[in-house]
């Protein structure tokens, strides 16, 4: 991941479904879950300070407590909710040691892993912003940098303050705009990138059929993709990777990564759950033919999905 020497497994662990974002969650559970991805060689492990307000940070750091050599940790700041109002941000230089502090913290850590910065800040130059996260990194709190949902002038600008290890960004067969130019840009300057929601949020695992299969409380219902007459279109997305899936012997999610990890050892996708159900599915890669690839690629062209992938006023905040 970049060039600054951060290494990791090939697929890494996203975490955010820990906060309960998806339907209800189960600490035990979700510990027991990073446990048994340490144990697969999972060593990527993803959250964010806004996960639950703090709560998933607590739980990696209490699961990785005594085998914290073997985890990577990623952690970010920068992402703000008040009350019931999302896409506030803060990236001040003053208040980014203060965020980092706070995550040390929770995580019960010296020194977290790779540091993004969650959302950009429109009213403060990215470059003051890097600027604060480098010094962290000159304190010895963190190790790497990087940022999630930036746009491609932001990260030029930014890696020039910095040199930043990854982008973390949305990307899967249905969320694929950043092949014509982010990911030219990252491997010019040597950035890997980290895709979250790999499997589209779960609806590229084909578990989903209708939207009463979400719980009530599932933020899903808030996605474009997910509601109405989106929904039933992009189920009939779906009959390629089904197809495949089935001549393979293998499951829809492990169709859709094994596509993903064909893109290049740069990118490395982190499939979020809560259980260890899927793990041992989301780590195993299948051998996927050129036919089989082309087929993927063809079925899910740059604007194959129906909807927005996040609502409106959230991405016109991200500013990409």
């Amino acid at each position: 991941m970049g060039r600054q020497g951060l290494e990791v497994a090939a697929v890494g662990l996203g975490c955010a479904a820990m906060s309960g974002n998806y339907g209800a969650s189960d600490d035990d559970e979700a510990i027991r879950t990073i446990h048994a991805a340490l144990d697969l060689g999972i060593t990527l492990f993803d959250t964010s300070d806004i996960y639950g307000n703090g709560k998933v940070e607590e739980l990696i750091g209490k699961a990785v407590r005594d085998r914290r050599d073997r985890a990577v940790i990623a952690t970010k700041f920068g992402n703000m909710r008040t009350g019931s109002q999302r896409g506030l941000t803060n990236g001040r230089p003053d208040y980014v040691p203060v965020a980092c502090d706070e995550s040390l913290k929770r995580l019960g850590v010296d020194v977290i892993d790779l540091y993004y910065q969650h959302r950009i800040d429109p009213t403060v130059p990215i470059e003051d912003t890097v600027g604060a996260m480098s010094r962290l990194v000159e304190q010895g709190k963190v190790r790497y940098l990087g940022l999630c949902e930036a746009g491609e002038d932001t990260v030029r600008r930014a890696h020039r303050v910095h040199p930043l290890s990854a982008l973390q960004t949305e990307y899967s067969l249905w969320t694929r705009d950043l092949e014509t130019g982010m990911i030219p840009v990252l491997r010019e300057l040597g950035i890997g990138l980290v895709p979250y929601s790999p499997l589209g949020r779960g609806f590229l695992t084909g578990s989903l059929q209708k939207t009463d299969d979400m719980g009530a409380k599932d933020r899903r219902h808030e996605h474009p993709r997910f509601q109405g007459e989106n929904f039933q279109r992009n189920l009939d997305l779906l009959g390629p990777i089904r197809s495949i899936a089935q001549s393979a012997g293998a499951s829809m999610a492990q169709v859709a990564l094994s596509w993903l990890l064909s893109r290049g050892d740069d990118i490395v996708p982190i499939p979020g759950t809560k259980r260890r159900t899927y793990l041992k599915e989301n780590t195993t890669r299948i051998p996927l033919s050129a036919a089989d690839l082309r087929r993927l690629s063809d079925a899910f062209p740059l604007d194959a999905a129906s909807g927005l992938r996040y609502p409106e006023f959230q991405l016109k905040g991200m500013g990409i």
